[in-house]
């Protein structure tokens, strides 16, 4: 991965970006150093300008930023990281340092938080029980769900018709973990349609 560090007198910006929701989180600032620690240790730091050092997200807070990929731009003078961020991401305590908050993408999130609660085996959890009932009983509540769905539809409280939505697309996603399919797959698959 080439970066053109000399480009910006040393310093290349740095998107940051939830790597479930894709929700951009943050803008920050790397020196090669800064590049090569967030590499070996897989969590974000930047060069801070106003502190005038390297600084690693979440060195005070907690609030790490867990590297799962990074691109370079194809001019290699602005880099790409996607995190699992570990707590807010701004100071302030939002998501992102751009408040946008938004639930757009979420169905990656709830598909992470579906598949730990079943790599875990927690105990205390529903996604779980139901998984460990096996294949069939999560299929047929995937067939309940989408009745329930079909009959709202047919009604006017639209509350409940996306209350039925939402508990069909809950269950899908743990059918999926139970079938071995990412969504992404499902998604690359309506994207192959749309030709």
């Amino acid at each position: 991965m080439q970066i053109d560090f000399d480009k910006g007198n040393g310093l290349v910006p740095v998107i940051v970006q939830n790597a479930y929701t894709l929700q951009v989180s943050m803008l920050g600032y790397m020196n090669e150093a800064a590049f090569e620690k967030t590499q070996a240790e897989g969590k974000v730091t930047f060069f801070s300008r106003s502190k005038n050092r390297l600084w690693t997200k979440g060195e005070s807070s907690g609030n790490f930023l867990l590297v799962q990929n990074i691109a370079v731009d194809c001019d290699n003078d602005t880099i790409l990281i996607q995190v699992v961020p570990k707590g807010p991401t701004c100071h302030t305590g939002s998501t992102s340092c751009f408040k946008e908050e938004t639930s757009k993408g979420f169905m990656y999130q709830l598909e992470q938080i579906i598949s730990e609660r079943i790599d875990t085996d927690d105990a205390n959890s529903y996604t779980n029980k139901l998984y460990k009932r096996g294949i069939n009983k999560v299929a047929q509540k995937v067939g309940e769900e989408a009745v329930e769905l079909v009959i709202e539809a047919k009604d006017d409280n639209l509350n409940l018709f996306k209350n039925e939505a939402a508990d069909l697309c809950y269950h899908l996603l743990v059918l999926l973990k139970a079938k071995g399919v990412k969504l992404s797959e499902v998604e690359a698959m309506l994207k192959g349609r749309a030709g």
